[in-house]
């Protein structure tokens, strides 16, 4: 007669999602060791609603014209906190001496890629905390329940293809060139996609040239969820597509890293 046993976990190992958990505590206490990254990613975005948005008073106190306002604000909150998180933060992480030794250990990619994903996700919420409060008390903007619901979840959703766009950036250029480049890809994708301006103030030039743009896709996107007008068609079309385009990026980047660091 032959006893069998249950496998346990060996003494000293952690779970991936203690070592997940463990990675995104890091990052995040990271970020906040550097007020001024703090201030600036929960700050530009409201600053923007109070200089540009609330004085227009035509704007402002029009309920469907100020809610699409905060809209497309918010979505520049995600895409810069996106960026900035994966850009720039892992161009820095590959210039530290320390990251080949965190690269090779059994643990894998996987733990800290997702500390990374949360904390990005998670400071894009914080941006929109002030920004919504503006909307709310100086402003006509308004959700309904379901909406505030649904833009929770919409949160996530929108970040993904420039999480990849800036995971591309971040493992294919260094630390002081990707600051540059996120810089030079986020405020013209910003501006052309309709996040600071609506496109129905865009000429017949650029609001078709706007259409081509991820920027533009996931804004329409999102002002179609809390104001009800549609989005031009093809907008999920476009997002998908741009998110596959920069999921290929991200891969390649991360496999000419990995061959030029570990061969």
């Amino acid at each position: 007669m032959t006893a069998t046993t249950s496998p346990v976990a060996r003494p000293g190992v952690r779970p991936w999602w203690s070592l997940a958990l463990l990675h995104t505590r890091y990052q995040f206490l990271e970020t906040v060791r550097v007020p001024i990254a703090v201030l600036g990613n929960m700050l530009f975005p409201g600053l923007a609603l109070v200089f540009f948005v609330v004085p227009q008073r035509a704007v402002a106190d029009d309920p469907l014209m100020a809610t699409a306002a905060v809209a497309q604000l918010a979505t520049f909150a995600i895409m810069s906190s996106s960026l900035f998180s994966f850009g720039v933060g892992v161009a820095e992480d590959r210039a530290q001496p320390f990251d080949p030794y965190v690269r090779t250990l059994p643990a894998g990619a996987g733990p800290r890629l997702v500390g990374r994903v949360v904390n990005a996700v998670l400071w894009a919420y914080l941006a929109l905390v002030p920004l919504v409060l503006i909307g709310w008390l100086l402003t006509a903007a308004t959700l309904t329940p379901a909406q505030a619901a649904l833009s929770v979840v919409l949160v996530p959703a929108v970040a993904v293809p420039f999480l990849l766009l800036g995971l591309a950036i971040g493992y294919r250029l260094s630390s002081k060139a990707a600051i540059a480049v996120v810089q030079s890809v986020l405020f013209p994708l910003a501006f052309a996609g309709g996040l600071f301006m609506p496109p129905e103030a865009f000429p017949a030039w650029l609001d078709a040239f706007s259409k081509l743009l991820p920027s533009r896709a996931a804004r329409d996107l999102v002002v179609q969820m809390v104001t009800g007008e549609p989005a031009y068609a093809g907008a999920l079309a476009v997002l998908l597509g741009w998110t596959l385009v920069f999921g290929v990026l991200a891969v390649l980047a991360y496999r000419r890293d990995e061959g030029r660091r570990f061969h």
